[in-house]
């Protein structure tokens, strides 16, 4: 073959590819990944702290600044799948720099904006950035690890998202010590600017269907889901339970129609073909019900901590940190041991261990001291840290590599699913009025536990 033939020969399959970068071109693309997912996964809370503040200062009611949040988890939440699509079809590396570089400048834009709707509008665009870094940053660990170390991978990028997830409020806290909410935003941009150089030289260049982007099917997924988490989290507002039964129902119906749509499309944009096999689907409902645990459990506690034990703010803060802490000691070492035995087990003994942690909490006497609160909280990181790591690797590596991105994007979405599932749960159970809601709570997130245990125990042991 002549020089040229070469040159105009198609890609190379997603199996003939290599297994993996070498190891230094390794460390340095999932550095690039970490920095990005970081950034948006502390953009989802940093700003909650900030919230006040920045109602004061552009002169709107606190109501008003909440769109300051929904705007970037609307805009997430709409734009997860068909980037992923956009990702199978151009590859994943090249919507990672996009959705990266389009964070970073609207972040920049979120800090000179001058008044609430320019800042909702621009939160909404870097929404739309951080949907397309998550939408594939579990795609481009598959491509980034070699198959024998997908476990490895899995573990770090869950060391991540526990590290920043638990990070978010220290992290404005600290920032809005030293300056004001502006530099919320500003610190994405250089960190950004480092994070997209390090991309383009590291980050491996990955299989491109060119498949046709989906028009109408984006429009379908944007109603569909855009309804659906805007009907759960108006659910768990005060009066707003005929808005939220009409945004549900509508979801219900353009859900039906998208669905009924996609099953006919060789190349879907919800990936219904992932969700027929059986792995696959158990996998995505076991993520779920884990994070809507988790969810409940996360926001019932620290109105325990300040109202029931007379907690500060700040004592709250630390008393929930056994919980990320052992999570990001523990999600590692699940990922490196998912690679040497059946991950499905590996989760169902990581939600056990969380479930019997969640169970332990209602068991709390009047006084608890803080070892007693300790343990039982480290008992639950360290199950939702053995389980977090196995189970994505079932989600990534149950799919062919060519549909990584629609994996990727499920696997997002799931999180987002579980975690408005978990607040409405919360939100219904304080609406109920009972004696120690969070005694309530704590045995709920339990037997979701539970479920999500009992779900993943159905899917092949011996998967690898």
């Amino acid at each position: 073959m002549t020089q040229r033939s070469a040159n105009n020969a198609a890609p190379a399959a997603p199996d003939a590819l290599p297994d993996g970068l070498p190891p230094r071109q390794r460390l340095f693309a999932f550095v690039a990944v970490a920095i990005a997912v970081t950034m948006a996964v502390l953009d989802t809370a940093i700003v909650n702290v900030a919230l006040p503040s920045m109602s004061r200062d552009l002169g709107s009611t606190p109501a008003q600044a909440v769109w300051i949040v929904n705007a970037y988890q609307l805009a997430i939440t709409i734009a997860l799948l068909p980037l992923a699509s956009v990702g199978d079809s151009l590859g994943y590396k090249k919507v990672y720099w996009c959705g990266l570089a389009l964070f970073s400048t609207a972040s920049c834009a979120c800090a000179y904006a001058p008044t609430l709707p320019v800042l909702a509008c621009a939160r909404a665009v870097q929404g739309l950035g951080a949907a397309g870094i998550m939408s594939v940053n579990i795609a481009l660990v598959r491509y980034i690890f070699p198959k024998a170390q997908l476990g490895v991978g899995m573990g770090y990028s869950s060391l991540v998202v526990a590290v920043s997830s638990a990070a978010g409020p220290s992290v404005a806290a600290a920032i809005l010590s030293l300056a004001n909410w502006q530099w919320l935003f500003l610190v994405n941009v250089p960190l950004g600017a480092l994070a997209l150089v390090v991309a383009a030289r590291a980050l491996p260049k990955t299989p491109a269907s060119r498949h046709p982007f989906d028009v109408a099917g984006a429009a379908l997924n944007a109603l569909t889901f855009g309804l659906l988490i805007g009907g759960l989290n108006t659910l768990s507002e005060v009066q707003g339970g005929r808005q939220a039964a009409a945004m549900l129902v509508l979801a219900l119906l353009f859900g039906v129609v998208f669905v009924r749509r996609e099953l006919r499309r060789p190349v879907p944009m919800l990936p219904v073909d992932l969700l027929r096999m059986p792995v696959f689907a158990l996998s995505l409902v076991t993520s779920i019900g884990s994070f809507a645990a988790q969810t409940m459990a996360g926001i019932a506690l620290p109105f325990y901590f300040e109202h029931t034990l007379g907690q500060t703010a700040v004592a709250t803060g630390l008393l929930m940190t056994p919980w990320p802490v052992m999570t990001a000691l523990v999600a590692p070492m699940a990922g490196r041991l998912s690679d040497r035995f059946p991950p499905a087990r590996l989760a169902c003994v990581g939600l056990l261990v969380m479930a019997l942690g969640l169970a332990s909490l209602p068991m709390l006497g009047a006084a608890p001291s803080y070892v007693d609160l300790g343990w039982r909280l480290g008992l639950c990181g360290v199950g939702f840290g053995l389980f977090q790591s196995p189970n994505n690797r079932v989600i990534v590596g149950s799919a062919p590599r060519s549909r990584s991105g629609g994996a990727s994007g499920l696997q997002s979405m799931g999180r987002l699913l579980g975690q408005s599932l978990g607040a409405v749960a919360v939100a219904v159970i304080f609406a109920l009025g009972l004696a120690q809601p969070t005694a309530w709570i704590a045995w709920a997130a339990a037997a979701l536990a539970l479920m999500a245990c009992g779900a993943s125990s159905l899917r092949p042991a011996a998967l690898k």
